[in-house]
C-alpha cells in the first residue's frame, strides 16, 4: 500500500535497512496521518537520496519503517547561500520555505541597521526548510544557520564565494545578472532598505555583483524569491 507521504529521517537510508521512528514521527504517521501497518512511505536525510519504506510496525508512540528500494539519488542544490534580515514572522517563514524549494544549500538570518525583527528561532526556522523540503520532492534539507549580524558575517566572509547584493536604489535600472558558476550567495536587505554605509560597504567588497530587481521596489519577501529565481535562471541548476 503506498502513500504520497514523505518523511526525513535522521537514520541511514539503504535496502533493508530498519529505520526506528520518533514519537512526534509516529504521532504524526499514526494518529494524525492514520496509515496503516503496510503503507509505503517516501524517506529521506539529505545524505542518501529518496527510499521507499514499509511500515512494519507502529503505535503513536513509535514505530519501525523497513526500507526497500531508491527511487531518487541524491540530489544536491547548488552551492548557493541565501542570506536575509528578518522581518514578520510569517514573511520570515514564507522566505525560508520558498529558499529551501528553491535550491537554496544554506539559508542565513542576518541583522542589518535597519532590521526592525531579532527574535529569530533557529529551531522553527529549520523546522519549516525541512517540511518545505518534503513537501517539493528534495532530497536535501537546507541548513538555517543561527541569526548574526551582517557585519561579523561580511568580516569572516569566505574566499571565493561571490556575492548577488539586491540593492533597492538601484530600482528602476534593468533586472540582471553576469558571472560565473561557484559558489555563490544572495542577500536581501530588510523592510527599511540598507543603510547608506551598508549599501557604500557592500558595493566595494571584491566579491560583490550589485544587481536591481526590476522597475518596482519589492517586498522583502517578495524580493527573495525574486532574486533566487534571477540567480537560478542565470548560474543554477534550472537551466
Amino acid at each position: 500500500m503506498a502513500s504520497k507521504v514523505r518523511l526525513f529521517v535522521d537514520h541511514p537510508l539503504g535496502e533493508g535497512q530498519l529505520v526506528p521512528l520518533t514519537r512526534e514521527q509516529a504521532n504524526y504517521l499514526f494518529a494524525v496521518m492514520r496509515l496503516p501497518v503496510g503503507t509505503v512511505l517516501s524517506l529521506i536525510n539529505s545524505r542518501d537520496g529518496e527510499w521507499d519504506a514499509e511500515i512494519a510496525e507502529g503505535n503513536k508512540r513509535g514505530g519501525v519503517l523497513a526500507c526497500q528500494a531508491q527511487t531518487k539519488p541524491l540530489q544536491m542544490p547548488p552551492d548557493l547561500w541565501l542570506l536575509f534580515a528578518p522581518i514578520k514572522k510569517a514573511r520570515t517563514d514564507f522566505i525560508v520555505e520558498k529558499a529551501a524549494e528553491m535550491g537554496a544549500a544554506k539559508i542565513m538570518p542576518v541583522l542589518t541597521e535597519f532590521t526592525n525583527s531579532d527574535r529569530v528561532r533557529q529551531d522553527k526556522l529549520q523546522a519549516h526548510a525541512l517540511e518545505a523540503t518534503e513537501q517539493c520532492g528534495g532530497t536535501y534539507v537546507p541548513e538555517v544557520s543561527e541569526v548574526q549580524k551582517l557585519d561579523s558575517v561580511l568580516r569572516d566572509w569566505p574566499e571565493g564565494r561571490q556575492l548577488m547584493f539586491c540593492d533597492e536604489a538601484r530600482v528602476g535600472e534593468r533586472a540582471g545578472l553576469s558571472g560565473s558558476a561557484g559558489p555563490w550567495a544572495i542577500l536581501i536587505g530588510p523592510e527599511g532598505g540598507f543603510s547608506e554605509a551598508e549599501r557604500i560597504r557592500l558595493a566595494a567588497l571584491p566579491c560583490s555583483t550589485v544587481v536591481s530587481l526590476g522597475p518596482r521596489i519589492l517586498r522583502a519577501d517578495t524580493a527573495a524569491v525574486a532574486a533566487l529565481t534571477m540567480w537560478q535562471m542565470a548560474l543554477g541548476d534550472w537551466g
